[in-house]
């Protein structure tokens, strides 16, 4: 409008040339005030793109957080003052568990694993002198005996029946070769370096041999949504290499450790381990097989109830085997458990998503901030050796290399090409979850047996542990990330599965 009223003025009697000049000095005006609301706009719509993508990252933790907030509050409502006042012990523990949960929000901000800043929380709460939790020392070693009892129901539902079966020969090589090379370095380094038993290193090398199923599974799913490497299979063999490689470990690391606090004879030392399997496989195999029939599976509650009797089997495995002196029968109930039943109910003509998984995961949720932070709460830098840390520190460094490196030899004679084979090696780098669950379980036997001789060594054990959760899972994360756009394929096929 404003270049139609100059428009009739020159033609009133103004200068061509000056009309012309005005016109294209309030021609610019317009371009570049619509420049400049076009660059606010897309700052706008990159600004919100930036919301929402973080929104989608912190707004179930933040769901968590407000859970945890909610339960303090109905406690503060019902309990009596000594419980819930800030400075008691029962409010300590409780602010542990927020602190860490909103520290693993903020880290994950950054693109890095959450359970590090869960991990970095309990370091910093107990070196400042806030971990003081007088007479609530069962109800940690509980929390921690749940995470394990979480985790390891996971790893038995992981377990694929027919994917074993089909890659059984592959997956057992990526699962032995590897895992044996890592706990034969860890137990010769420690024995010389961390001046550890034999039987210790070995029990060291169980617990750091395990593959973080948190990072991997969360990085596997975000390469999903963009397809890559689902050409051959490489996501359900990764999974699958996981799931056998923390059963396995899970599985030796509870024989051994009830050989280590073993107190009988020579003979039931060594019986120690067959008999603790023949119960786990026992329990878990009844447990499983009745999972498939009690509830129905027409009942109105069937999954809700399903992951009540799995939750409290697993629970029942761990607890119920220390009590009649076979430890190492708990976790492979466990594991049993879940992996007859997460078969049964596959098998199903009408079966489409495993809800218990669901629930489970759910549950892991809660747990994480409680097992990262309280695992983090054990490393006291008053009483860390220097000689732990940087011995404990080359022990990983050569005993990680050493499991890449037969990782890749596992891969030889498959069909991948070399950048898949490098990838496949470098999803057993990541270690956290099943560290975080382990690392402590020495410790909290050693101190439950008051077995004095044996603290030292289990405080090793779980220094040991965070070192490689500080080393490896941000690092291993981080690489799968950045290099599967250049290691894996694109597949553009719409009907080619996971």
């Amino acid at each position: 409008m404003s270049l139609n009223k100059h428009q009739q003025l020159g033609h009133a009697g103004f200068d061509p040339e000056e009309t012309q000049q005005i016109n294209a000095s309030l021609q610019g005006m317009c371009n570049g005030l619509e420049i400049q609301q076009n660059g606010e706009h897309t700052q706008k719509r990159s600004n919100k793109s930036l919301f929402v993508r973080n929104w989608l990252i912190v707004s179930q933790p933040l769901a968590l957080l407000a859970i945890f907030a909610l339960l303090w509050g109905i406690a503060y409502s019902v309990l009596p003052r000594q419980l819930t006042e800030p400075n008691t012990p029962f409010m300590r523990l409780w602010f542990l568990f927020v602190g860490a949960q909103i520290s693993g929000i903020l880290v994950s901000l950054t693109g890095l694993p959450d359970m590090l800043g869960m991990l970095f929380w309990g370091v910093l709460y107990t070196n400042v002198g806030w971990a003081e939790f007088q007479g609530l020392q069962k109800v940690e070693v509980f929390l921690r005996e749940m995470a394990l009892v979480n985790i390891m129901l996971l790893a038995g539902l992981g377990l694929d029946y027919d994917s074993l079966k089909k890659l059984f020969r592959f997956i057992m090589q990526l699962t032995l070769i590897p895992t044996v090379a890592e706990v034969v370095a860890i137990a010769v380094l420690s024995r010389y370096l961390l001046d550890l038993p034999w039987l210790w290193g070995v029990l060291l090398g169980l617990v750091v041999t395990a593959v973080s199923p948190n990072v991997v599974v969360t990085v596997l799913l975000r390469l999903k949504e963009e397809r890559l490497g689902m050409n051959k299979g490489i996501h359900t063999l990764i999974i699958a290499m996981t799931s056998c490689n923390d059963v396995l470990a899970i599985f030796l690391f509870g024989v051994i450790l009830g050989v280590i606090f073993s107190t009988g004879s020579l003979t039931s030392q060594i019986l120690q381990g067959p008999i603790g399997i023949v119960i786990g496989l026992a329990f878990g195999g009844a447990c499983g097989a009745s999972l498939l029939y009690v509830p129905s599976y027409k009942a109105k509650y069937t999954n809700g109830l399903r992951f009540t009797m799995t939750i409290l089997a697993g629970t029942l495995s761990v607890v119920g085997s220390k009590l009649i002196g076979y430890p190492s029968a708990g976790a492979l109930g466990c594991i049993t458990t879940a992996f007859v039943a997460g078969t049964g109910w596959k098998k199903r003509i009408d079966y489409k998503t495993n809800e218990v998984e669901m629930y489970l995961d759910l549950l892991w949720k809660f747990l994480k901030p409680v097992s990262f932070s309280l695992i983090g709460k054990e490393v006291n830098f008053s009483v860390l050796e220097g000689n732990t840390v940087l011995y404990g520190a080359i022990t990983l460094l050569v005993a990680v290399t050493l499991r890449l490196l037969f990782s890749y030899i596992s891969t030889l004679g498959s069909d991948l090409n070399w950048k898949e084979k490098a990838y496949v090696t470098l999803s057993g780098f990541p270690k956290a979850t099943v560290q975080a669950a382990l690392g402590p379980a020495a410790l909290d036997l050693a101190r439950s047996l008051n077995a004095t001789d044996d603290l030292p060594r289990a405080q090793t054990v779980l220094i040991v542990t965070v070192l490689a959760i500080i080393f490896t899972a941000p690092l291993g994360a981080l690489l799968m990330i950045k290099l599967a756009p250049k290691w894996l394929r694109k597949e553009q096929s719409e009907n080619v599965g996971a």
